[in-house]
């Protein structure tokens, strides 16, 4: 996953962690992602490039939701329950 530098993380969290406060539901969190990666290429413009951006953007923050929180969690499920 690309690392933005901390002072671009600013820009974002506020709003993010505003975001957060209102997502209630699996659904209303698949809405946020799709409408924000619609916004970005109604900024951007449509092309294949900008939408394989928002595409790999997506599979990747998917990729490191699963190495850096559900993994953990797992391992930590087998430590508690056992090993399959």
């Amino acid at each position: 996953m690309p690392y933005i530098k901390k002072e671009r993380r600013k820009v974002f969290d506020d709003l993010l962690e505003k975001l957060a406060l209102e997502v209630q539901n699996e659904g209303e969190l698949n809405y946020c992602i799709y409408k924000l990666a619609s916004l970005v290429i109604d900024r951007i413009g449509q092309s294949y490039s900008n939408l394989s951006m928002c595409s790999s953007a997506m599979e990747h923050a998917k990729l490191e939701w699963y190495r850096r929180k559900l993994a953990p969690y797992e391992d930590k499920k087998i430590e508690e329950n056992g090993d399959i």
